[in-house]
């Protein structure tokens, strides 16, 4: 997938312009927020197909939906209601189930990377999972819930012990679902295991805390965050909210620069655009400060700086004061 370009001044007092993706990579990313039915697996699969033809209208190169949005998240219903988890377990999608052909199917059509939740079956055990698709539909990864409520006999809500970055087309992503987002742990694991953006699935709290605790999750780690949640969805690049929409049935759409990966490469580049612009800059700035000497008004700022001629006597005198 092709880069957006990205043309960004060098720094606020010159007004030279560099080639950013030395630097990241811009792309355009959809979080889509809606309530699945519980239970409804093709209501919500008609549904989520919907949200995510209307979100490839604004080119993103990936969209992200809720936390459980293929099964209606019903895991706390199963939890409650025990008579009903061979049901749950029926319900439950594997990975290589037909709903999941069906989206690796879409992401080719819409020519763009999905993620979204499900309960996914894996034997005779449930796991609240997060699959990322590529736009050529094929699976890049998938992420099973850390902080998932379970007991070691509930087969129905197993939890991961790990979490760990995977490949995408747009470089290196994690995923947290929900919960883990209040865990920096997680986060900075998989930032350390190579990820440079990361979404979060979500079926959970709105308050203006978990907003709070995914711009520190986007700090803590200096990488972009997408958030699909049920009634709200956020877009986060270099730690600000670029984009964030309130209530159901909403697309936020926003760009986010995803950090180059380290590298030597990278360095050179960046070296490169440095040194293309830096002559410029030193001349203007020596033209700058030469207008100001032949005027004799030196800046404010310059002006603080200066020290009394009676001072610098003094100092000179005393060999710079060791005397």
């Amino acid at each position: 997938m092709t880069p957006h370009q990205a043309q960004e001044q060098i720094w606020p007092f010159h007004k030279a312009q560099i080639d950013a993706n030395v630097m990241f990579r811009r792309c355009r990313a959809a979080g889509v927020s809606f309530r699945p039915k519980k239970w409804n697996k093709a209501y919500n699969a008609d549904r989520m197909e919907a949200f995510f033809r209307k979100a490839a209208r604004e080119k993103p190169d990936v969209i992200v939906a809720p936390e459980g949005a293929l099964e209606g998240y019903v895991i706390s219903d199963v939890t409650w209601h025990r008579e009903r988890v061979n049901a749950f377990l029926d319900l439950a999608e594997p990975l290589n189930g037909p709903y999941i052909a069906r989206f690796r199917k879409l992401a080719g059509k819409l020519r763009t990377c999905l993620c979204f939740g499900f309960a996914e079956r894996i034997g005779r055990d449930v796991w609240n999972s997060a699959v990322f698709i590529a736009h050529t539909g094929d699976i890049c990864g998938v992420h099973h819930k850390v902080t998932e409520t379970t007991h070691p006999t509930w087969n129905f809500a197993r939890q991961a012990n790990h979490v760990r970055a995977f490949d995408t087309p747009l470089g290196l992503c994690g995923i947290l679902i929900c919960s883990d987002r209040w865990m920096p742990l997680l986060a900075r694991t998989l930032v350390l295991d190579g990820a440079r953006f990361l979404l979060i699935p979500t079926y959970g709290s709105k308050e203006h805390t978990q907003t709070k605790a995914v711009r520190a999750r986007a700090r803590e780690n200096g990488v972009p965050i997408v958030q699909a949640n049920v009634g709200m969805a956020q877009v986060i690049s270099k730690g600000e909210i670029v984009t964030y929409k309130w209530g159901l049935n909403q697309i936020a759409v926003g760009l986010i620069d995803i950090p180059v990966a380290p590298s030597k490469n990278a360095v050179r580049a960046c070296d490169r655009q440095l040194q293309s612009v830096q002559p410029k800059m030193q001349q203007d700035d020596y033209r700058r400060v030469m207008a100001r000497m032949r005027k004799n008004k030196p800046s404010q700022d310059v002006r603080k700086a200066f020290l009394s001629e009676r001072e610098f006597r003094r100092l000179k005198e005393t060999n710079w004061g060791e005397c």
